[in-house]
């Protein structure tokens, strides 16, 4: 893949009931990211994407809007070394 990156997003808002996380699991896969995103006791949403680095710039200024039903109120973005390898982008619970 060429420039990829991975980065771990924890989004936070009104972001947890509001279907993002599965908001967030098709935008992925229309940009053709692979990874995961889960809810956090904390209320906030936390992900990891993989990517080409423009692509996932992108996806992570569409979370930075999120669904209609949601209210993101930051996004915290940390780049990490690429390679974990992803098959696909799902939801954990």
């Amino acid at each position: 893949m060429v420039d990829a990156t991975r980065v771990h997003i924890i989004v936070k808002g009104v972001v947890q009931g509001v279907g993002f996380r599965y908001f967030t699991m098709q935008l992925a896969r229309d940009y053709g990211i692979t990874g995961w995103v889960r809810n956090r006791e904390d209320g906030s949403v936390e992900l990891e994407a993989e990517g080409e680095e423009i692509i996932v710039k992108s996806f992570v200024k569409d979370l930075s809007i999120g669904p209609h039903s949601a209210h993101v109120s930051k996004v915290d973005v940390e780049k990490l070394l690429p390679g974990e390898g992803y098959k696909d982008f799902t939801v954990r619970f």
